[in-house]
């Protein structure tokens, strides 16, 4: 008998604005008895639940069980900036890059599958404009550097043959209202998403086809004949095939241990105001900057019924206990009120009313922790920095995978190496955070 003591539960660390604001419309509910399913997903974030849309699709007369740790949209997948980008950039590397020009193809192409699936529950579960809008996104630069780096991608992108557009300092303070930045590279493929709000809407959509179970923590995972059997707090949920959607936290269940790299980035979200109040230095009602340098800051503005927010996301720490303090929050949160008054003087005022820390995973060689990892049991986790699509897709390949679902997709999609193995402690931890902060530090006026 195969057997998996989970000693660890995920912690996420302060409240994400995108949740707060967010309105649940069901009931949560708990596992509190013991149950035999079809299918089993443990994880409701993007891969759970896309692998869950999936298997519905594949196997509608099948019962599946999804198990959720927490409460729904209150970790990971409700904390990250809500950008679903179709043309990659490497967050690993400090610097936006296009490796060779067929396997960049390769991942623009599996990107926007991934893109369309969310098209498509935005269209089946009638998401609004506010969740889910396929608006594009911009590199925003402040500096010569970022200047340059745009200049970069922009060579890049027409390498490959994509759309773009260059902005200049005025299109850039007509857009945001600030004169911070010096120009922008706007690309038409992203979505920007509602995080909270698409996966509570994506969750709702599968009511009637799914059993959803939160605040029921997987605390052993153990196989016993054909079945495997999770254990909670107060049940059970038995089944032949179980697809493990918990991104880095796939290390507690046994599986990739030493090879993934356990990264948070930090967010503040402001009050809502109103567009009357400071719609004239904020600019237009909705746009989205992500830094011409990675490691700087990503900025959004949100806006919902006349009143708007903005999000500020910036700094990165590697932390393998998966958990980081109070403390580490409030002080990123105090660097983000420098940064984001630097960029909006006239908003000194406007109060930082959430801060929050999101956990990210990535592996040193840029792949997915995927596959059949024992039989029956199959991950869908390590979504490299891009969760709300790599996930979403990695969801949908491991569904496809344990039906038998065989396409070319999925064959390309599999066929990569195993996540490489990373440098014991503390030399991983020195390494990563001391490469980390260098190209923070780098990254300059773009932070």
């Amino acid at each position: 008998m195969t057997r998996h003591v989970i000693k660890r539960l995920p912690i996420d660390t302060g409240v994400s604005g995108w949740e707060a604001i967010s309105e649940r419309a069901y009931p949560v509910t708990a596992l509190d008895h013991d149950i035999t399913a079809d299918w089993l997903i443990i994880g409701a974030g993007f891969a759970g639940l896309s692998a869950a849309r999936r298997l519905s699709q594949l196997r509608p007369q099948d019962k599946i069980v999804i198990l959720e740790a927490r409460e729904l949209a209150k970790g990971p997948a409700g904390r990250n900036s809500g950008f679903m980008i179709d043309v990659p950039h490497n967050l690993s590397s400090g610097e936006y890059s296009v490796a060779d020009e067929q396997s960049t193809k390769d991942e623009i192409r599996q990107n926007r599958l991934a893109i369309a699936f969310a098209a498509d529950v935005a269209a089946e579960y009638g998401l609004s404009k506010e969740t889910f809008d396929p608006s594009g996104k911009t590199n925003a630069a402040a500096s010569d550097r970022g200047l340059g780096l745009n200049e970069n991608y922009r060579k890049s992108l027409e390498k490959i043959g994509e759309d773009y557009r260059v902005l200049d300092a005025d299109q850039m303070r007509e857009m945001t209202g600030s004169h911070y930045y010096r120009g922008g590279l706007y690309t038409p493929g992203a979505v920007l998403i509602q995080p909270a709000e698409y996966i509570r809407g994506l969750a709702r959509g599968l009511r009637s086809k799914i059993d959803l179970y939160e605040h029921s923590p997987v605390l052993e995972l153990s196989r016993e004949g054909r079945f495997w059997k999770a254990k909670s707090n107060r049940g059970s949920v038995s089944a032949p095939k179980v697809i493990l959607g918990v991104n880095g936290h796939i290390e507690s269940f046994g599986h990739f241990r030493r090879r993934l790299m356990h990264i948070f980035t930090y967010a503040s979200m402001t009050t809502a105001f109103s567009q009357n109040e400071y719609g004239g230095v904020t600019g237009a009602d909705r746009w989205a900057l992500l830094p011409a340098d990675p490691m700087g800051a990503t900025v959004r503005k949100i806006t919902t019924n006349g009143l708007s927010r903005i999000v500020i996301r910036t700094r990165f720490t590697y932390d393998p206990s998966l958990q980081v303090s109070d403390r580490r929050v409030a002080g990123i949160a105090a660097e983000q009120r420098r940064s984001f008054d630097a960029r909006f003087p006239g908003l000194k005022g406007l109060p930082l009313e959430y801060s929050w820390a999101g956990a990210l995973c990535l592996s040193r060689n840029h792949v997915p922790a995927f596959g059949e990892v024992e039989e029956g049991l199959f991950s869908a986790c390590c979504e490299n920095g891009l969760g709300t699509v790599k996930s979403t897709l990695a969801g949908m390949m491991a569904a496809d995978l344990a039906t038998g679902a065989g396409s070319p997709e999925l064959e390309q999609y599999r066929n990569q190496p195993e996540p490489s193995k990373l440098p014991p402690e503390p030399i991983a931890w020195l390494g990563v955070n001391s490469v980390i902060r260098l190209q923070e530090l780098r990254a300059g006026r773009e932070g």
